[in-house]
């Protein structure tokens, strides 16, 4: 007995088997390529209410570098380009990758050759539903399971309820990949347009996001910088498949958003408060967050820059219990000193420290920063 028939054997006369056969030729032809006619024949029997047709189906989280062969259904979270690589034996391979989840918890997907093409074909895409069999390992970032030539990858009209596994923002650490985790948006900066090197023109945009154990800034590139524009001061949002750089300005940990991640509101409550450090307590070279009252007024002053540009500064002090420091106003946040008057309570958000005049420490505020009058 073939496979198909051994399948339908598990239908009970539901279809004829001549309509099962032509369900499971609609089956083959839809997929483009995403499954040889056994798995199309599964998924048929799955569509029709058979769930039992030889092959355990395990959820994520029970997936273990134990578990051998496994079958289970979830959901595209990302996508990663395929790459190709020299064999020792001389012949070509590719190799790509995908994160999928469940209800239960997400696991990173190798697909070697024929099933890599699959990626590059754009056969795969975020936010599908997939029957997936292969085979377990320990891979570079933990328990993967791997699809070769033996393998199934194929779409399935189940609905999949998924379930990142997060991280906190104090986890993140530079050259991290995988990057998921939900937080609360503390600050947006504008959309920003640059030329590419190819000539094509880019946009960038960043936000601040905020969690109980800290807070990171957050890049997003092209499409997804045009989503801030639905996104407000205070909503919870979920990141997948972000990765961690370093940003050369102030070397401090960033999170990238691109082309294979996805930023979108999520109705998970994300508890943030945000941490201000003692002004006795302030070294160069940091980013830092104060609160007290304003004990000292400069004056605003225009300038030029080198490119030509106009532009405006203006000198603040601020007091608190441990001492007080001179703050500089940059830009849009110039103005500000015309605004306030000596004791307004005022809170300075990500501001940038440095040794100043007669060498004493400041902080900058710019386009990064914040400040909020009490």
């Amino acid at each position: 007995m073939d496979d198909i028939s051994e399948i339908y054997e598990k239908l009970g006369g539901v279809v004829s088997k001549e309509e099962f056969v032509e369900k499971v030729n609609e089956k083959v032809e839809q997929m483009s390529g995403l499954c040889d006619e056994k798995t199309a024949a599964m998924l048929v029997a799955h569509d029709l209410g058979v769930t039992d047709t030889g092959r355990e189906v395990t959820k994520i989280s029970a997936i273990t570098v134990d578990s051998g062969n496994v079958n289970f259904i979830a959901k595209v979270m990302s996508v990663f380009n395929a790459k190709e690589f020299n064999r020792n034996d001389g012949t070509l391979g590719k190799v790509g990758n995908i994160t999928v989840a469940d209800e239960t918890g997400s696991i990173r997907v190798t697909l070697w050759d024929d099933k890599a093409d699959l990626i590059t074909a754009g056969n795969i895409e975020i936010g599908q539903n997939m029957q997936i069999s292969g085979y377990v390992k320990d891979g570079y970032s933990g328990v993967e399971v791997n699809i070769g030539k033996n393998g199934v990858l194929a779409e399935t009209d189940e609905e999949v309820d998924a379930t990142m596994n997060s991280q906190k923002i104090t986890d993140i650490k530079d050259g991290m990949g995988d990057i998921n985790l939900c937080g609360r948006i503390v600050d947006i900066a504008d959309v920003r347009t640059f030329s590419k090197k190819d000539g094509t023109e880019g946009r960038v945009c960043n936000i601040t996001i905020g969690d109980e154990t800290g807070k990171i800034r957050v890049t997003l590139w092209d499409e997804k910088a045009d989503l801030v524009k639905d996104f407000s001061f205070d909503d919870s949002i979920e990141i997948i498949n972000g990765y961690a750089r370093e940003n050369n300005f102030n070397q401090q940990v960033e999170i990238q958003v691109g082309n294979h991640g996805v930023i979108k509101k999520t109705d998970t409550a994300v508890e943030y408060k945000e941490t201000f450090t003692p002004i006795a307590d302030i070294v160069p070279g940091e980013s830092y967050s104060i609160e007290g009252a304003v004990s000292g007024l400069g004056e605003l002053r225009e300038f030029t820059r080198d490119d030509g540009t106009p532009n405006m500064v203006s000198n603040i002090y601020v007091s608190d219990d441990t001492g007080r420091i001179r703050i500089a106003l940059w830009g849009d946040h110039a103005p500000l000193v015309d605004e306030v008057d000596i004791d307004t309570g005022i809170q300075v958000i990500d501001a940038y420290s440095k040794s100043g005049f007669n060498d004493e420490i400041e902080l900058s505020v710019g386009n990064r920063s914040r400040v909020i009058v009490l």
